[in-house]
């Protein structure tokens, strides 16, 4: 659909400078740290950022990773189609930073390890560790391509732009700036691109409040269209979304993401302190609350302005992923620059995931599938990096073409996350958390959580959950009044069939249908990540103890310890106060007496609690 047929029109000279000015700011950030670090020539510089971030930038960077043109085009569209209740994903975001900070940052941190798929050769054999990165790798391939379609689809729809240059062009500038700058140039782009889709929400929020007269209208016209829809608390497990599927299934998708993804570890790995990685989650935190409070109200102002005319049951857009951008060019359309900036948000959402990808995945080919075997000089590591962002970065482009055909973008991404990161999950759970697991448990859990994984996922996909579990609100066009006879050959009498063909899976024959069709495969996809990280751990344990789990002896620092629980600390320090102790309590000497020397690689300082500063 070209963009002249749209309301508002389309781009003009002022947009297209906006958008234009983002990439060249972004290429620009790779310019300059690929010169700022032209001195340093080993791979750990570049893929590591040299280990010495400090907590903000690598906190934006955290956040702006996987918030991407995801977020700004479909999380709208699923609160205009499915109501607000995505909001409880900030409860999960909550519980996901505790469980990281708590289990799984200590153990990475205090290896130093640049892949964290080196972990699974540490703790169980080589043989898990090549798994689990084939794993990853196809996992961040089939993601990165459809974070790198989305957005390009948005400008299609805004501008009429062409979508196959639009997709090239998201590549291409992203491949740029990570083959030149290495982790720092993906960091700090991260940070200015975070700035940016902040901005993008913002113009088309304070537009529709100052539109529809105020916050309290909007909130008032969701509340009567059904919208805020939070108190569902239905504990049945093939609801799409309720309370439970969003904080329990939410939850273990963004551990899977956070604790053991390279993209998100490599980047808390970089800090220069424990102290550092920790703050970082955490401040993060903040800013993953308030992109989703952005996004769920854009929903809302969606709603408000579309309650008596929805623009995809007439047939205006094609999909509920074209609703945002169709309804910026209509209300922002006679301000120059603003659709620019709007659509520059959903890029700089695009480059900062893809970017982090390309870093992650050079990262782990060079250190699991390069590094062991071969001897390279850390010199032609170095350019081996940088050749690897390259290939990935055509790879990326060409998965896109893929993502093209699938289907509802937001549940699409959430679902490879489950079905690839849940087993995962549960096989990095089994090594830091039990010290018994061996490695032919973790290879059998492993390939029991994926095979279940597949069949509930590919299940869903081909019998996809009926309406009544869905439940997709209601949408009108009574109050709709076209002129544009091109655009629109519906009649009210044709609306129900229409919307009915849209959002509904085609009627199957009942007795066509397979036993599990209504039952395991209507699964909420959200579930699909709990059930592979649940049977991965269970299977793991069952075989690692009849395979003789009991006697294995682990190295400590491969395994969680108490003394890495922030609990554990402040319970030393108020029983060292109530006892009336005058020592001062010394984490880092405490620390040494059950670990050994701290680790060279990083300060001294990290855990001194005592001098409650943290070092920058």
């Amino acid at each position: 659909m070209s963009g002249d047929s749209l309301v508002g029109g389309s781009f003009v000279v002022a947009d297209y400078l906006v958008f234009a000015l983002m990439l060249v700011l972004s290429a620009a950030v790779g310019v300059y740290y690929a010169w700022a670090d032209r001195g340093q020539r080993n791979s750990g510089d570049f893929l590591m950022g040299g280990r010495r971030m400090t907590a903000l930038p690598v906190s934006m960077s955290l956040t702006a990773s996987f918030m991407s043109a995801i977020t700004v085009l479909s999380n709208p569209a699923e609160v205009y189609r499915y109501g607000a209740i995505i909001g409880f994903y900030g409860l999960s975001y909550v519980m996901t930073m505790v469980v990281v900070s708590e289990v799984f940052l200590p153990v990475f941190y205090r290896l130093a390890i640049t892949s964290t798929y080196d972990y699974l050769e540490l703790r169980f054999s080589r043989a898990t560790r090549l798994l689990g990165t084939l794993l990853f790798i196809v996992q961040t391939i089939l993601y990165t391509g459809i974070v790198i379609y989305a957005p390009a689809l948005a400008l299609n729809q805004v501008t009429g732009m062409d979508l196959w240059g639009a997709v090239i062009s998201t590549g291409v500038v992203c491949t740029f700036y990570c083959t030149m700058g290495g982790l720092r140039a993906v960091v700090w782009t991260d940070v200015f691109q975070l700035g940016v889709m902040l901005a993008g929400f913002l113009s088309v929020i304070i537009r529709s409040v100052v539109l529809q007269g105020g916050v309290l209208p909007i909130i008032s016209d969701s509340q009567q269209g059904g919208r805020l829809n939070f108190w569902d608390f239905d504990t049945n497990p093939l609801r799409r979304h309720t309370f439970w599927t969003i904080t329990i299934g939410g939850t273990f998708v963004w551990v899977s993401i956070y604790g053991i993804n390279q993209a998100q570890v490599q980047r808390y790995i970089s800090c220069k302190s424990i102290t550092h990685a920790r703050l970082s989650l955490y401040i993060n935190l903040l800013g993953l609350l308030s992109i989703l409070l952005c996004s769920v109200f854009a929903g809302m102002c969606l709603f408000s302005v579309y309650k008596n005319c929805d623009p995809w049951t007439a047939g205006l857009v094609s999909a509920p992923d074209q609703l945002m951008p169709y309804l910026v060019m209509d209300i922002l359309g006679d301000y120059p620059g603003l659709p620019g900036l709007f659509v520059a948000a959903a890029y700089s959402g695009s480059l900062s995931t893809v970017s982090s990808s390309i870093n992650a995945l050079a990262a782990v080919t060079v250190e699991d599938l390069i590094k062991p075997y071969t001897n390279m000089s850390e010199k032609h590591l170095s350019w081996t990096s940088k050749g690897l962002s390259v290939l990935y970065g055509v790879l990326c482009i060409g998965m896109a073409g893929l993502a093209s055909l699938m289907g509802g973008i937001l549940q699409a991404v959430i679902s490879i996350f489950g079905i690839v990161g849940g087993p995962l999950l549960g096989l990095f759970t089994l090594g830091i958390i039990c010290p018994f697991a061996n490695s032919k448990g973790a290879l059998t859990g492993l390939a029991s959580g994926l095979v279940v994984s597949l069949w509930v996922g590919i299940g869903a996909q081909i019998y996809p959950p009926p309406p009544e579990m869905s439940r997709p609100l209601s949408l009108t066009t009574e109050g709709c009044n076209f002129t544009a006879t091109e655009s629109l050959n519906w009649t009210s009498t044709a609306l129900p069939t229409q919307l009915t063909s849209i959002t509904t899976a085609p009627v199957h024959n009942i007795d066509g249908k397979p036993l599990l069709a209504d039952t395991w495969y209507s699964l909420s996809y959200l579930y699909f990540s709990p059930i592979g990280t649940i049977i991965t751990i269970s299977v793991g344990l069952l075989v690692s103890l009849f395979t003789g789990g009991r006697k294995l002896k682990v190295e400590s620092r491969l395994t969680l310890m108490k003394e890495d629980i922030t609990f554990y600390h402040l319970c030393r320090f108020f029983k060292e106060r109530v006892m009336g102790r005058t020592g001062k309590l010394d984490l880092t000497r405490d620390r040494e007496k059950t670990l050994g020397n701290t680790n060279p690689t990083f300060y001294d300082v990290e855990l001194n609690s005592a001098k409650r500063s943290i070092p920058t």
